[in-house]
């Protein structure tokens, strides 16, 4: 009987490289659906957990030396400054998954000149990842997004956004930034109030609602109109009850 001729090994293959492939590939995989896991639980965690704090909260309390933040929940915040924040930041926030597909396209028209972030990347950014510009970053913000929207209501979203949100150096969240700037409670701000804080984001550091220059009180009035029509034609359906 004829013997079969013996396979020869190619030229340049390294033995026991397609060994370590297969098992980096292994390790990998492992990895990342440890990684989703983990993220997943994070996420379905802060659907009913206030949140404790942030990367960036962390980092400005040791810069600072401390910090100002109250949780409050939805309903201890004005709705007043719920339709400011939405008018202000993401008028459609009622109506898209995530993502405000109109928005994008018009930031990318407009260049630099503005963003297209919606409240949910926002409320993502602040919740779980690091403020900066980075591939990396804005990578992880459009995976987790949409996975929080399928977890959280709109409601939520809103709630954890005006919670974890910084309306001036070091003091975060609807509550503190109501006793900061007005000495009044997130739930009795008057709608001129409301619209004067959700002027200063998304840039609280150079901005004031207490002392508002003439850009922060245009920029408010501006809000409290499309905060009258956000209710006018019922894009504040998510949140406002």
């Amino acid at each position: 009987m004829a013997r079969k001729p013996r396979k020869t090994k190619r030229a340049g293959q390294t033995p026991g490289l397609g060994r370590a492939v297969r098992t980096l590939r292994r390790q990998v995989l492992r990895a990342v659906l440890i990684a989703a896991v983990v993220v997943t639980a994070w996420v379905a965690a802060y659907a009913v957990v206030p949140v404790p704090t942030t990367a960036y909260m962390i980092s400005e309390r040791f810069r600072l030396g401390g910090i100002e933040r109250d949780w409050v929940p939805m309903e201890d915040i004005s709705v007043h400054l719920r339709r400011a924040a939405v008018a202000a930041e993401d008028a459609n926030f009622c109506l898209h998954w995530g993502f405000d597909m109109e928005a994008i396209r018009d930031a990318i028209d407009a260049g630099a000149a503005r963003g297209g972030s919606t409240i949910s990347q926002q409320t993502v950014k602040n919740a779980f990842l690091w403020h900066g510009r980075s591939w990396l970053r804005k990578a992880l913000e459009a995976a987790i997004t949409p996975l929080m929207e399928g977890i959280w209501s709109k409601r939520r979203i809103l709630e954890v956004y005006l919670n974890v949100a910084e309306f001036d150096e070091g003091v975060f969240g609807a509550e503190a930034a109501a006793r900061h700037h007005f000495g009044v409670s997130a739930a009795d701000l008057t709608p001129e109030q409301a619209a004067r804080l959700a002027a200063v984001l998304p840039a609280p550091q150079d901005r004031s609602a207490s002392r508002p220059s003439d850009f922060v009180t245009r920029r408010a009035a501006a809000i409290a109109d499309g905060a009258a029509t956000i209710r006018a034609d019922g894009r504040d359906d998510c949140f406002a009850n």
